[in-house]
């Protein structure tokens, strides 16, 4: 794809990638797919977390996010701070000449727009402004697409976010709360879509056969401490929610049920070393993924999934396995809705081992059904999203857009 020069035009991916978290790497290898696909001239490179994973993985040059190294640790000794004060203005200015080399900017979904793990104001938020008002200030098209949203407590937070929505050219969100979410700030939503979480757009595992004995169950679990406004109880949720979680798993081991337990981060690892000393079951196991598709291959092989971090709940669906959210959010909630799962939810606030036993065994009951709903939905989310890429062609790509539909008229 080129521009109306004849040369290449420059695409930049940005966020927090190449940094562990397994869902916002497959956001982003969702918006490749369809770059490589649709625009396969577009020169692409990206600002990152973790840009020496990033070359690695995906064969693409990229940036650290931030000159200060050490952006997302507590800053205590006063060369930290002085060191993140001084990242904060050079930030300003590398940030800036990046945007400017590019003529498109997409922000391949995660949950940039919310705050429902604990966030810094002046962390990631003040990087997505500067981002946005880079691109506003040259001309650089920045789209966020299929973003995650929610309400936001901090004032500080809030206001990074409802600014750098308000510059952004193009918006798109994973679910009606987010777009909601930003309407209720303030930002005019009235030209926003919605569609599915990029992550559907992934090539599906084989489908696995159900035997009719009891077989596996996947259990992802998560660092979880609350949300933003919960830093005042964070050990008590997070106590509450490991106690809950490793009972869980002790009842199933003990019924004879082999269990996986999964991560979508590499931050999870303590909760996974914890219920494996807690267990103590040969039963109990830990799958090493790398990849959403890793974790989809998982949970397609397994009977039933109950999961807490949002894209472990998207690769159990999108496989078509039986899934029970231990839900943190309203966009987990959103979801199993989405894909006709409401019922099967439960608060990762308060996690009630016998209560989750009793949804457990309701979900496995009605397994076959479920996997009929699951498999339609599907379908639906992979139309959903051919519309989305195809809008974002329209917005970003407008010359692109026009050359393929002169295309289709003159096919035979």
């Amino acid at each position: 794809m080129t521009s109306a020069d004849g040369t290449p035009v420059r695409v930049g991916v940005f966020g927090l990638l190449g940094s562990g978290n397994l869902g916002n790497d497959g956001s982003l290898e969702a918006v490749l797919g369809y770059l490589g696909r649709e625009h396969p001239a577009a020169v692409v490179d990206a600002l990152c977390g973790g840009p020496e994973a990033v070359t690695a993985r995906y064969g693409i040059p990229a940036t650290r996010l931030h000159w200060y190294r050490g952006e997302y640790r507590t800053a205590s000794r006063a060369g930290a701070v002085v060191g993140k004060g001084l990242g904060k203005l050079v930030d300003v200015f590398r940030t800036a000449a990046w945007v400017r080399r590019h003529d498109v900017v997409i922000v391949p979904g995660m949950g940039v727009l919310e705050a429902t793990l604990p966030l810094r104001p002046w962390g990631f938020p003040y990087a997505l402004f500067l981002l946005c008002a880079a691109g506003r200030l040259s001309g650089t098209r920045v789209a966020l697409v299929g973003v995650g949203a929610a309400p936001i407590g901090n004032r500080a937070t809030r206001a990074l976010v409802r600014r750098s929505a308000r510059l952004a050219a193009y918006r798109s969100y994973r679910d009606t709360p987010s777009r909601d979410a930003m309407r209720a700030m303030g930002v005019d939503t009235a030209r926003d879509e919605v569609h599915p979480d990029l992550a559907f757009a992934l090539p599906s595992p084989p489908a696995n056969a159900p035997t009719g004995a009891p077989g596996p169950v996947c259990v992802g679990v998560m660092d979880f401490h609350g949300g933003d406004d919960d830093r005042a109880r964070a050990e008590e949720i997070h106590r509450r929610y490991l106690d809950g979680t490793t009972r869980f798993v002790r009842a199933l081991a003990e019924e004879g049920r082999p269990v996986r337990l999964l991560t979508g981060d590499e931050c999870d690892a303590p909760v996974v070393a914890a219920i494996l000393d807690a267990v103590d079951s040969p039963l109990v196991t830990a799958a090493e993924t790398a990849s959403l598709a890793d974790l989809m291959k998982e949970t397609a092989a397994a009977d039933t999934v109950v999961a807490t971090r949002y894209h472990n709940l998207i690769c159990a669906l999108k496989a078509g396995t039986p899934t029970l959210a231990l839900s943190y959010a309203a966009k987990s909630d959103a979801l199993m809705a989405q894909m006709g799962l409401a019922a099967y939810c439960h608060p990762a606030r308060e996690v009630d081992a016998d209560r989750l036993l009793e949804q457990f065994r309701e979900l496995e009951e009605r397994s076959a059904q479920l996997r009929q709903t699951l498999a339609e939905r599907n379908r639906d989310a992979v139309r959903q999203l051919e519309h989305q890429f195809t809008a974002l062609t329209a917005a970003l790509f407008p010359a692109a857009d026009r050359t393929h539909a002169h295309a289709r008229q003159e096919t035979p």
